[in-house]
């Protein structure tokens, strides 16, 4: 015999939610994102990435790395910046209440969406935050055309060209 049970538009909602909690506790808690790949191992190094007109700026929170235990590659439009942190040793008398720090090895690669000039690339070390600016290349950085009025050179063209 089949039951009918009347449709309840809360209960589905409410069923749906638990589904989506379950899913993002499985995904956060998973001890590695990179379990199968070669990043196995790596922590995630954040990254704050601003464009302009001409260059990308990339922003790395690094605190207490020295700037000599950074390696930083640029390839196939693909930044990559890697390090390691010491776990720092403590007397085995001591014992622990909290530890949250961090230890080992980052690595992080972003690919960027048009050219950089490589060799015009800039590392900055301050206070624990690593700031690169990547030029754009010339033939991808906009260009503003003037336009000729009536056959005659632009306004703009003339000023440039007097001064």
């Amino acid at each position: 015999m089949r039951r009918i049970v009347r449709w309840d538009p809360v209960r589905e909602m409410v069923s749906m939610r638990e589904q989506m909690d379950r899913l993002m506790s499985d995904v956060f808690a998973a001890p590695s994102v990179w379990q199968n790949d070669e990043y196995a191992g790596y922590m995630r190094l954040a990254l704050d990435v601003t464009e302009n007109d001409e260059s990308f700026t990339v922003h790395a929170s690094v605190p207490g790395i020295n700037a000599d235990d950074l390696e930083i590659s640029f390839s196939e439009n693909t930044l990559t910046i890697k390090g390691e942190t010491k776990d720092e040793r403590v007397d085995e008398n001591e014992k622990w209440h909290l530890r949250e720090r961090r230890f080992g090895s980052f690595m992080r690669s972003i690919s960027l969406p048009t050219a950089v000039n490589v060799n015009a690339i800039d590392a900055d070390f301050e206070n624990g935050v690593l700031t690169l600016i990547l030029p754009k290349a010339e033939e991808v950085k906009p260009h503003r055309i003037a336009i000729k009025v009536n056959g005659q050179q632009p306004v703009d063209a003339v000023d440039a060209v007097a001064a």
